[in-house]
């Protein structure tokens, strides 16, 4: 299947994940997230999740290594739609976030870091294939920011279902992952 028809099938998929499995797999997410080696991570980007597309409770994450990790530098991106481009703010418990024009809750303040600086990206997306390649909601931002990211940037994705075989129409400019964690499996690309 190309993107354009998996987008629409993961969409409507999650859509109709109910609140009560929604939970438990946010749960299971978070347990299987837990068995990575942190020990090299001090700066991660994470996003906020958009409650009416059904996407994990990335919360329960950053919450997870704020407490393994005291000193983490957690940072959440703003987009730029005029040029496509994403920056990365760091945050603490002081950042007043609002609602973008696509709905995405950004930081109104902080320090922009350089994309080198993150060790550790939470990646927003629908579904992915067995290599890694991912489908997110198709404007690229995360894409061109993950160019300009470290060799060694470790990139994470969840998701509630395992990944398809293939997505037909992958291209030069997609960044795939190095992980997608699913509330039964971590796959490893």
């Amino acid at each position: 299947m190309n993107k354009k028809e998996l987008r629409s099938l993961y969409k409507e998929k999650r859509k109709n994940i109910s609140p009560k499995d929604k939970l438990i797999w946010d749960d299971l997410l978070l347990i299987q997230f837990q068995k990575f080696d942190l020990s090299n991570i001090h700066t991660v980007s994470s996003y906020w999740p958009i409650e009416e597309m059904n996407e994990p409770n990335t919360h329960l994450f950053s919450r997870y290594l704020q407490f393994m990790i005291p000193d983490i530098q957690v940072a959440y991106p703003v987009s730029d739609f005029e040029t496509g481009e994403m920056k990365i703010m760091l945050t603490d418990e002081k950042t007043n976030f609002h609602i973008n024009d696509l709905g995405i809750a950004e930081p109104e303040n902080g320090i922009e870091i350089n994309a080198g600086e993150i060790d550790l990206v939470i990646i927003p997306m629908l579904i992915c294939d067995r290599s890694g390649n991912r489908i997110g909601f198709g404007k690229g931002f995360y894409d061109r920011f993950l160019k300009n990211c470290s060799d060694h940037v470790v990139k994470i994705a969840f998701s509630y279902f395992d990944p398809v075989d293939k997505i037909d129409d992958v291209s030069a400019f997609d960044v795939p992952l190095n992980f997608c964690i699913t509330p039964q499996h971590i796959y490893e690309f």
